[in-house]
């Protein structure tokens, strides 16, 4: 595998991203990894050496690069009520859709610039926080976005003006939702809300819950931690990838 960390220009500033993909025979089909509110670490660096084993050139910037360079989180130190995870939740806040949609077209020009990056459409899966930011992406850039993912995304149907189900209509790819049984952040009657909401659009897409979970089951080093969810949601990312962009 070739592992590599580029500094991407943006509107914003500098962006610190990850990038990984296979070593022969690309190029190969890009994918936008957006990170959860933890941030960059080592966790979800192997979660994108395993989804650019399978035959992907996968991208992950470091969302929080607006309060500086090199700005991630001491992850061991987000016990409930400290200073840490007080920090994070400043940190997530202080990102809307329209900063990350800026990040996401600076990203797309710099992929289509790789000779390792197969051109054409791209995938996108976006986890806790990036959900609806995933989401957003299938539909601010239908004729890029070919398969988006969100696996447990907060704030998918809102009241807010830039709630990502607003531009869903837009969306000419295809979208996957992932959604744990028990989940705060991210409750059943949102999630059913959505899947209403959906049904209406025509779009292509599927809402998933995944029973005896709650939010984060994805991640290894979490508490909460599902094995057998967490093997179903790359079962599903493989082949909602495989389905729209090994064409």
């Amino acid at each position: 595998m070739i592992e590599q960390h580029a500094i991407i220009p943006t509107e914003a500033g500098e962006v610190e991203t990850f990038i990984c993909h296979p070593e022969r025979g690309g190029p190969w089909p890009a994918i936008l990894f957006l990170m959860d509110a933890p941030g960059i670490r080592e966790e979800l660096y192997d979660m994108v050496r395993r989804l650019a084993t399978v035959g992907y050139y996968v991208v992950l910037p470091n969302l929080y690069y607006r309060h500086g360079p090199g700005t991630v989180l001491d992850t061991s130190a987000l016990t409930p009520e400290s200073p840490e995870r007080k920090r994070m939740f400043e940190l997530m806040s202080s990102l809307s859709i329209g900063m990350v949609m800026s990040d996401v077209s600076a990203l797309l020009a710099f992929i289509d610039q790789q000779a390792a990056a197969r051109p054409g459409p791209v995938g996108c899966v976006g986890y806790c926080m990036s959900g609806p930011f995933a989401f957003a992406a299938a539909g601010a850039f239908p004729e890029r976005i070919a398969a988006a993912a969100s696996i447990y995304g907060v704030r998918l149907l809102t009241d807010a003006p830039d709630s990502p189900h607003l531009q869903a209509s837009r969306i000419k790819g295809e979208v996957y939702f992932a959604c744990a049984e028990t989940d705060v952040y991210a409750p059943l009657p949102m999630v059913e809300a959505l899947r209403e909401y959906l049904t209406g659009t025509g779009i292509n897409f599927e809402v998933e819950l995944y029973p005896s979970t709650s939010h984060g089951f994805a991640f290894p080093q979490r508490a909460v931690y599902a094995k057998a969810a967490a093997e179903r949601h790359w079962e599903r990312l493989f082949a909602l990838f495989r389905r729209r962009l090994d064409r």
